[in-house]
């Protein structure tokens, strides 16, 4: 377990290194008050967990330890919007519409109310 722990801790950390300089990057590029470097970080890290799952679901040499390292650690450093995304399709595809619809829903309206009684709480 604890050999689990740091091999998605090293891939967080590439992850949310890897993100700041996007965003950095994309603020600097296109300074146009909008958070454009997050919604390139979430769309790259939903295409990279779809590839990362993807090569670990086809090719024998994808081990189990890099598809952790990729996957729940940089994909998770670099956005969770990749996980939700992926656990998302997974409710998806499994026919569990309900349960998709409950996690879609709830998280955004949750997450967000969270975020401003948080803030609220702080003022």
């Amino acid at each position: 377990m604890l050999r689990t722990l740091f091999i998605v801790g090293i891939g967080g950390f590439a992850g949310s290194i890897a993100r700041y300089i996007l965003s950095f990057a994309a603020l600097k590029t296109l300074p146009i008050g909008f958070p454009l470097g997050t919604l390139l970080a979430n769309i790259l890290g939903c295409f990279l967990i779809g590839i990362f799952y993807g090569c670990s679901d086809r090719y024998a040499w994808f081990s189990p330890e890099l598809r952790i390292f990729l996957t729940a650690g940089f994909c998770g450093g670099f956005t969770t919007f990749s996980s939700f995304s992926y656990e998302n399709i997974q409710l998806f595809e499994s026919g569990r519409y309900l349960a998709f619809a409950i996690y879609v829903g709830g998280s955004f309206a949750i997450s967000i109310s969270a975020t401003a009684a948080g803030i609220a709480i702080m003022r």
